[in-house]
């Protein structure tokens, strides 16, 4: 039992089954001593829908894996490089790939038991997006343990007409610090970090719900099972007080013959005595007679 195998099969799992499953890890390591693994288990968080989804597509399709990843490091190239006909080639097949793999996730969730909803695919999409923007993403999602959908902390801007390499601008002269900017810049901070914090708020929303949608249907569908046993438990209850009167029945009939049959073979034996006795005493009188 190691770290590695734990997580792979962890997140491997649906979210639902991620808490129960976690915690017989932990448990199964304490109980083999090994507190330190234990507690780096239990710091394995659940994924959300979406990013359970993205670990699916990586597990249900690693052949894509590799594709994307190359089609990322070429498209950062072309951005460094400002190669346009070069970007333009490697937009397209982007904007294809991505749409061809969301497709392909969705599909992988609902064989999986857990369909998904436009919202979470758009989640799906963002990720595939950040791995191909950023590296550091490309081999999180290539691992196959998110925990949250990705976003790409920079985008790829539309490459124009008859782009060129350039070369960088020089840095600008130092100049001395202004209040008023710092102070502006530590709001923006503020600003960007809240808007962060909305969207991820967002997210987790749209996965709650679509989480309880599927409670909901997966509860529906128990009710229905529960209230169908429910009917034949009661059809089995009816069958069986049947048969336990008719088996009643049956044996009090068994001890009314029995004792008919005892009955009727005493009387055959005192017949048999009476005869016996008549035919003697007719033989002493015949006898006599002579």
């Amino acid at each position: 039992m190691d770290y590695d195998s734990v997580a792979d099969e962890l997140y491997a799992l649906r979210p639902e089954e991620f808490t129960a499953a976690r915690a017989s890890a932990v448990a199964a390591a304490r109980t083999a001593g090994d507190r330190e693994l234990a507690e780096r288990i239990g710091t394995l968080r659940k994924p959300s829908l979406a990013a359970w989804v993205s670990n699916l597509l990586v597990r249900g399709s690693p052949g894509e894996v590799e594709p994307l990843l190359r089609l990322g490091e070429g498209l950062r190239q072309a951005h460094q490089d400002l190669d346009g006909a070069q970007l333009r080639e490697l937009s397209r097949r982007q904007h294809a790939l991505i749409r061809a793999l969301s497709l392909q996730a969705r599909q992988l969730a609902r064989e999986a038991g857990h369909p998904i909803g436009e919202g979470v695919q758009r989640e799906v999409e963002d990720t595939l997006h950040a791995v191909l923007a950023d590296p550091e993403a490309a081999r999180a999602w290539a691992g196959g343990r998110l925990t949250k959908p990705l976003s790409a902390a920079v985008g790829f801007p539309a490459a124009p007409e008859g782009a060129r390499p350039q070369r960088p601008a020089p840095a600008p002269a130092p100049s001395r610090p202004d209040k008023n900017k710092k102070t502006s810049e530590q709001q923006r901070r503020r600003l960007d970090r809240a808007r962060k914090d909305a969207e991820a708020a967002e997210r987790e929303l749209r996965e709650l719900r679509d989480e309880a949608a599927a409670a909901g249907q997966a509860a529906e569908e128990a009710k229905r099972q529960v209230d169908a046993l429910q009917r034949r438990v009661e059809e089995l209850t009816g069958e069986l007080e049947r048969i336990r009167s008719e088996h009643q029945q049956a044996r009090f009939a068994e001890r009314t013959a029995r004792e008919q049959a005892r009955t009727a073979d005493r009387r055959v034996r005192e017949a048999g005595r009476k005869a016996a006795t008549a035919a003697a005493q007719l033989e002493r009188l015949t006898s006599s007679d002579a």
